[in-house]
């Protein structure tokens, strides 16, 4: 690590160091993998296959695990560990474990972790800065009626008053064409038809 990096860790808070230390973010395990002793020339030529990675889903009928699952990012798949920001669960029971930091929580150390610059660190959360408004674009307002192409109901003058106002605008136009029935008619005298 360079000099730099290292005054940064000496300046962040307790609280940020001890969750750092108990989850190491992605980017320094792979700079400690990386300075590890690179192996043998001999073992070099021979490469090992690596076992694909399994990753447990929940079957379709499971309700909660499209609310739960956070959307894909390269940061929660590199993690050696389970995000300790999002709920778990355990297949063998079946049932789900909350996260081990409640959402104050979060917010706490993402406030924490912003005033000392270190946010992108942190595994992924909803309380991150910048994803209530990805979320927002993605789904919309959640309010019936806002969306592309619908229509708030609204009350009933609201609904009819295009219609009135279109009517009473050809009402105006045919003013002329009224009046001069209405004089042609004597002022009233015969005149059966409406306005009165």
């Amino acid at each position: 690590m360079s000099t730099k990096q290292i005054q940064i860790a000496q300046s962040l808070p307790p609280r940020l160091l001890r969750f750092f230390a108990r989850y190491p973010p992605p980017q320094l395990t792979a700079l400690a993998a990386a300075s590890t002793p690179t192996q043998t020339s001999a073992s070099a030529s021979t490469p090992t296959p690596t076992p694909p990675a399994t990753v447990p889903t929940t079957s379709p009928s499971d309700p909660n695990a499209s609310i739960t699952s956070p959307p894909p990012s390269p940061t929660t798949s590199q993690l050696p560990y389970h995000n300790p920001f999002l709920p778990k669960k355990n297949f063998t029971t079946g049932r789900w474990r909350g996260p081990i930091y409640g959402l104050r929580q979060q917010a706490d150390l993402v406030k924490l972790a912003s005033t000392h610059g270190v946010v992108d660190l942190l595994p992924w959360t909803i309380k991150k800065p910048g994803e209530k408004e990805k979320r927002r674009a993605e789904g919309g307002l959640q309010v019936k009626g806002t969306g592309v192409g619908q229509k708030v109901k609204g009350k009933l003058w609201e609904r009819t008053l295009k219609g009135r106002l279109e009517k009473r605008r050809e009402a105006m136009l045919g003013m002329p064409a009224l009046i001069q029935e209405w004089k042609q008619k004597g002022h009233g005298r015969g005149w059966k038809k409406w306005p009165k």
